[in-house]
């Protein structure tokens, strides 16, 4: 690491917040991360820039960065949102990037949901359990009442995920966000989490069939 960062480290510890699952781990970006992050999102380009804001000339540089670790910790101490990076737990290797921005507290009580998977690693679950583990922080620790989240019309694989993970679609709204230079509309989706909560206590409280094999089991 360079001098820089190497201040970065002593002078703007990365928040401890680590949250599990059955493949990944979810936590803030790290100056380590740098080498394993720019090269991902690098070769990840072409399948990223339509779905993302224009990329400044310098967002794979060090210097950006080094910024981006500074901004993501700072937002977290102020609980106005949380930046983590998707870490795969059998070799570590960085698959992607999730973020909660836009805390709301008082009245509103609710975050914004965006998210990104390199594109060797897209379309193999990794990004529904991510958002599943996320979805439990934000109920659970961060007792938030409402998640949202959007996406564009042609992001069909995007909309699924939502779906997925218990969104339901909202409504559209015109010109919402500048996408790769361009003003586009998004459909809008929203996920109450006292709904979430009484979803998963029902769950927990069903009886198991016993001739059901545990997931467990099954995978044996």
């Amino acid at each position: 690491m360079s001098p820089l960062d190497l201040i970065e480290l002593a002078f703007n510890r990365t928040p401890k917040i680590r949250i599990e699952s059955e493949n990944l781990i979810l936590r803030p970006l790290r100056m380590t991360d740098y080498a394993a992050w720019s090269e991902l999102r690098r070769q990840s380009r072409d399948f990223l820039t339509p779905w993302e804001p224009t990329w400044p000339r310098n967002a794979l540089s060090r210097s950006a960065f080094r910024s981006r670790v500074r901004r993501n910790n700072y937002e977290i101490r102020q609980d106005l949102g949380y930046s983590l990076v998707l870490i795969r737990r059998s070799d570590k290797a960085l698959l992607g990037g999730i973020t909660l921005s836009n805390i709301r507290r008082g009245v509103a009580q609710t975050g914004t949901l965006g998210y990104w998977i390199g594109q060797p690693y897209a379309r193999q679950g990794y990004m529904t359990e991510a958002l599943m583990a996320v979805i439990g922080y934000a109920a659970q620790q961060l007792r938030l009442h409402r998640l949202e989240a959007a996406c564009l019309p042609t992001n069909v694989p995007s909309q699924r995920l939502l779906a997925k993970c218990g969104f339901v679609e909202e409504g559209r709204a015109d010109g919402y966000l500048r996408i790769n230079g361009v003003w586009h509309d998004h459909l809008l989706f929203g996920l109450v989490l006292d709904s979430w909560r009484l979803r998963i206590a029902a769950r927990a409280e069903a009886p198991r069939d016993p001739a059901r094999p545990s997931p467990a089991t099954a995978a044996q």
